[in-house]
């Protein structure tokens, strides 16, 4: 029986592989449920270097007006709002892993087979550098600096309006063993991000929330020890108050926000997901881990960002065999030119001095391993 057989770079086998890939590593991690090109999604993907040359991808946004307008036939002219014009800048640089196998005597199967395997070592590698990468800036785990596990930017830490810890503690080392997650703070972290205000009270741009089928909601993720503080709390009004629904009816059930194995609940118009990629705390005087502090943070829209370079995308990524050994072995390299960072938005005028993190609002508590009863 004849056999349609794909040699090695063939051209067609390149680009069916190379898709495959990157559907693949995207759906693994968790952070793929939130992502997506448009605005109203928590990690917003940029392509627009997709056709072009650079190593940057510099992303605007316009504050709201919050002038108070003129009434009647009071002179307008003169009497204009400036618009706040802010920036930030997702840098961008190649990341390639390859995987081999041992040999024909050892694997005993078909170059396909061989591709098909490496396919899933280097889409589950792609998701774990993806989903570390997301979790480092969202958290500003500033300990982590190696490019590979910080998608080629600098994580930089929670700006001063956007975190806040658990029994108002001063800094992460301060938190003490009854300093535990409870669901205050999430009740805190939505007012914090509804109330922002560049104008008023210098706090940031208000953190706008997800649109989830005509509804507003923020989503959350704790890590699996700040979960288990929260179920083993037995106060009033804790962890029962999250047991509702976890579908708000209709079509929501259909929405990735409200599904799979990580999801909490819902409480206080704020999805819960756990994930154990949260990052530990940060000591404030020696930039050390904090152990046994874990820092969960809200999300809205636009919290971060993932942009993709030329010749790449969330379509393709590079697919390279290489056959060695006088054809005994088959090797595959996969990579991107890509970059991912959380979205910090500075005023164009002033460089420094009210940067805010956009869409966060990192929460630190204490959360030590569970040790059994």
């Amino acid at each position: 029986m004849a056999r349609t057989a794909f040699g090695v770079n063939d051209p067609l086998a390149v680009k069916i592989w190379s898709k495959d890939l990157a559907i693949e590593a995207l759906k693994k991690t968790y952070l793929g449920k939130f992502s997506g090109k448009g605005e109203d999604n928590l990690c917003q993907i940029k392509t627009d270097l997709k056709s072009g040359a650079g190593d940057k991808i510099t992303c605007g946004l316009v504050i709201q007006l919050n002038g108070e307008g003129i009434e009647g036939d009071a002179t307008l002219e003169g009497n204009e709002e400036a618009l706040q014009f802010f920036d930030d800048a997702v840098i961008l640089n190649q990341l390639r892993h390859a995987a081999s196998s041992k040999g024909k005597m050892s694997e005993q199967r078909v170059p396909y087979d061989m591709r098909r395997r490496c396919r899933n070592g280097l889409s589950d590698w792609w998701a774990r550098r993806m989903e570390t990468s997301g979790f480092n800036h969202l958290c500003g785990n500033t300990v982590e600096t190696s490019g590979v596990k910080t998608a080629h930017n600098t994580v930089t830490a929670p700006s001063t309006n956007r975190i806040f810890r658990k029994a108002a503690a001063a800094t992460d080392q301060a938190l003490t063993s009854s300093d535990t997650f409870t669901l205050d703070l999430i009740d805190t972290a939505v007012v914090k991000a509804q109330t922002a205000n560049t104008d008023i009270d210098s706090t940031g741009p208000q953190i706008r929330p997800i649109r989830i089928d005509g509804q507003e909601m923020y989503v959350m993720f704790l890590h699996d020890y700040q979960v288990n503080d929260l179920r083993l709390n037995t106060s009033t009004g804790q962890w029962l108050d999250i047991q509702k629904a976890v579908i708000a009816g209709g079509d929501a059930k259909k929405n990735p926000l409200f599904t799979g194995s990580n999801l909490v609940g819902i409480y206080n118009n704020v999805v819960i997901h756990k994930s154990n990629y949260v990052t530990l705390g940060v000591h404030s005087t020696t930039g050390a881990a904090v152990s046994d502090t874990r820092r969960a943070v809200l999300c809205g829209a636009q919290a971060l960002t993932m942009a993709f370079g030329s010749e790449n995308g969330m379509s393709r990524f590079s697919w390279v065999e290489n056959s060695f050994d006088y054809n005994n072995k088959l090797g595959v390299a996969a990579g991107a030119i890509w970059g991912m960072k959380k979205t910090v938005f500075t005023p164009s005028d002033d460089s420094s001095t009210n940067a805010e993190d956009f869409g966060t609002m990192v929460c630190t508590s204490y959360a030590a391993a569970p040790t059994g009863a």
